[in-house]
């Protein structure tokens, strides 16, 4: 049930006191709130997957040299590659999504090479990011792609092996697009998330 923010306030928390300050624009209060989806399935123990999440990120850095950016996300399902774990290297704000991997060495060649991810990138879903990749800021990897070769910032790539499908794109903190919260809030009046 939502409430209408002007009468959500009891009469006795009205800034009404000589030390309490009227907002300086009226419609912050009277605006409409932006509608979130309702946490359903796993959705509801988030906190308790931020806190693995979080464990699991500080066992990464402590014990196996990982560079991970402690504003990181992960899935409790991404595989970082603990043969060579110093190359690993994850920027601020970015998603790792479920499943997906990233290399750091490959046995055939030899090869030891440091794989980096900018900041405010989306890894999709069971995604491969070959050893010595570098992906520049504010990208977004495509579910299910195979990233074999360096990816500019500000692109969005798919594909086996993946593409670029569209440069100079604007995303925020963890690779979301601008335009996300609007779809979210709009797909939850209608009751559909």
């Amino acid at each position: 049930m939502l409430l209408d923010p002007a009468t959500a306030v009891p009469a006795t928390f009205a800034p009404t006191a000589p030390f309490c300050r009227p907002p300086r624009d009226a419609t912050a209060i009277t605006a409409k709130p932006r509608l979130k989806a309702r946490r359903r399935g796993l959705n509801r123990f988030s906190g308790v997957r931020n806190l693995l999440v979080t464990l699991k990120r500080m066992i990464l850095r402590s014990v196996w040299g990982m560079d991970i950016h402690p504003t990181a996300q992960f899935s409790l399902s991404t595989k970082f590659d603990r043969t060579f774990p110093v190359g690993v290297h994850v920027g601020p704000h970015s998603y790792v999504a479920f499943e997906a991997r990233i290399l750091t060495h490959d046995r055939t060649r030899g090869l030891y090479l440091h794989t980096k991810i900018g900041a405010n990138c989306f890894i999709g879903g069971r995604s491969l990011i070959l050893p010595g990749i570098e992906i520049g800021d504010n990208c977004v990897i495509g579910a299910g792609s195979v990233v074999t070769k360096s990816v500019p910032a500000g692109s969005v790539v798919a594909g086996n092996p993946a593409r670029v499908i569209r440069t100079g794109i604007e995303v925020g903190h963890y690779g979301r697009f601008a335009a996300a919260d609007a779809t979210e809030s709009a797909l939850a009046e209608r009751g559909l998330a």
